[in-house]
């Protein structure tokens, strides 16, 4: 091993290395990938967007999955279980929501001719999502102070 400059051997702080995932994370992760993709695409299938139209259905999933990722760290038993928090996150809703689509589907709009239904969508979906997490951010912080003060804590 090289000395590092100043004469001092590299840190082997094992706190600041990631270990690699093991199977039953990427299990997890996979699992929930295709519980949240399936979702998606029957609803999609339920709900298809019209030539044109505002594309409703994935702007709802991609607006609700960004919620709904931002409570997660506030859910007490997904804090506890790495496998649940990963099956969760970016699992399910890593499966569900769909920036791949979303760029598709502005793209065939601009394609088509609906310049404005394209902008509205890219722009809306963008400041919906971000409101959904400060929102839920806030609710969440909200709901922890109040658990924290019925826990008899003092902030």
């Amino acid at each position: 091993m090289r000395p590092c400059p100043g004469g001092r051997a590299p840190s082997r702080d094992r706190s600041t290395l990631k270990e690699a995932p093991g199977p039953r994370l990427i299990a997890a992760v996979a699992a929930g990938g295709a519980v949240g993709a399936l979702a998606r695409w029957l609803l999609t299938e339920a709900f298809p967007p019209q030539h044109h139209d505002f594309p409703w259905t994935i702007f709802g999933i991609n607006v609700a999955g960004s919620f709904v990722l931002a409570l997660l760290p506030a859910v007490a038993a997904v804090r506890r279980h790495r496998e649940l928090a990963v099956a969760l996150g970016p699992g399910v809703l890593g499966g569900f929501t769909t920036l791949s689509t979303y760029s598709e589907q502005t793209r065939a709009l601009l394609d088509g001719g609906a310049a404005g239904t394209a902008l509205l969508y890219a722009a809306g979906t963008l400041a919906a999502c971000l409101a959904a997490v400060s929102f839920a951010s806030r609710w969440t912080s909200a709901m922890q102070r109040r658990r924290f003060r019925a826990e008899g804590g003092d902030e």
